[in-house]
């Protein structure tokens, strides 16, 4: 798939070969650290030109960071409705031509609601999961409406879960899927600093490995790079943790690139999410509970989401 991808219709729908996933045990996984263009055809090219690349890598799941269709730093509320639903249909078409998973950060409306949301797609193209950021940032509220729900979904059968930029400082958003069976946490971002402090992060050293370490779970956050406009900066940083909270992958502060990692899905155990579920004995029967209603809702918000994004209206 070359050049300009916006406007494609169901009637170019792409046959592609099965693709096996990959070998048992482990899951191949790139987080894309991006520069946002101007226009949400070339974020298309550039997120093209990334899955393409990953692919030949064989990767088996892409993740973008947040917003990556529109970039962060834009006038939201001149988004056309047309426009932002071909471009998450073409995401689908990427993803079916390229057989692989796909994760992008992008803003979506869901009947007269602008959500800032992370959209899952299949190898076959399929949306299969939509989540929409809850705990909003100030400059979001200006646009958008928080989500009321939690993160819970499969990659080639694995559990997984994600949250979108500032909730990393919401631990709850994590660890409560992680008891619901996820193994891999994905979290995309859209970093908005100013220059002389983007310029000073921060190696990985920014308290991400703690939430990995602390659910025993694999970590994966792919952020922007680059100006945001307004004087303000993105710092990278992008970065594949382990259970164990060791890097295992790190960009810099300054440039585009794609991060490849093996996960070797037995290190992701778990446990001490799975210790929480059993004590203190006294909040056991309140986490059974809590884990049935995350359930019921990522179904009923997966299902709102599908139907509200098909007849879209700009608010």
């Amino acid at each position: 798939m070359k050049g300009k991808t916006v406007g494609l219709r169901s009637g170019t729908a792409l046959v592609p070969k099965a693709k096996t996933p990959g070998k048992k045990g482990s899951l191949r996984v790139a987080a894309v650290q991006m520069r946002f263009a101007q226009t949400i055809p070339e974020n298309l090219q550039r997120i093209d030109q990334a899955t393409a690349a990953a692919a030949k890598d064989g990767v088996d799941v892409i993740l973008f960071p947040e917003c990556a269709t529109t970039g962060y730093a834009c006038d939201f509320g001149t988004i056309d409705a047309a426009e932002l639903r071909d471009a998450i249909q073409t995401l689908g078409f990427m993803a079916a031509h390229h057989q692989v998973q796909m994760l992008v950060g992008s803003p979506i409306l869901c009947g007269r609601h602008l959500f800032n949301a992370l959209l899952v797609f299949d190898r076959q193209g399929r949306l299969v999961h939509t989540y929409a950021k809850c705990q909003l940032t100030e400059s979001d509220r200006r646009w958008f409406t928080p989500g009321d729900g939690l993160s819970l979904f499969r990659l080639d059968g694995v559990p997984s879960t994600a949250i979108l930029c500032h909730e990393r400082r919401y631990p709850e958003l994590v660890r409560i899927p992680v008891m619901a069976g996820a193994k891999i946490v994905f979290h995309p971002n859209a970093g908005m600093d100013r220059l002389e402090v983007s310029k000073t992060k921060r190696g990985g050293r920014d308290g991400i490995p703690v939430r990995a370490f602390e659910n025993a779970v694999f970590y994966v956050f792919a952020n922007s790079v680059g100006p945001q406009g307004g004087g303000l900066w993105s710092a990278g940083d992008s970065k594949i943790i382990a259970p164990d909270g060791t890097l295992l992958r790190l960009a810099d502060n300054r440039r585009e690139t794609v991060l490849v990692a093996d996960l070797e899905l037995a290190r992701a155990t778990r446990k001490y999410a799975q210790d929480s579920l059993l004590h203190p004995r006294f909040l056991a029967p309140h986490w059974r509970r809590i884990l049935s209603e995350m359930r019921r809702r990522v179904r009923e918000n997966n299902q709102t989401f599908r139907r509200g994004m098909r007849g879209g209206v700009k608010r």
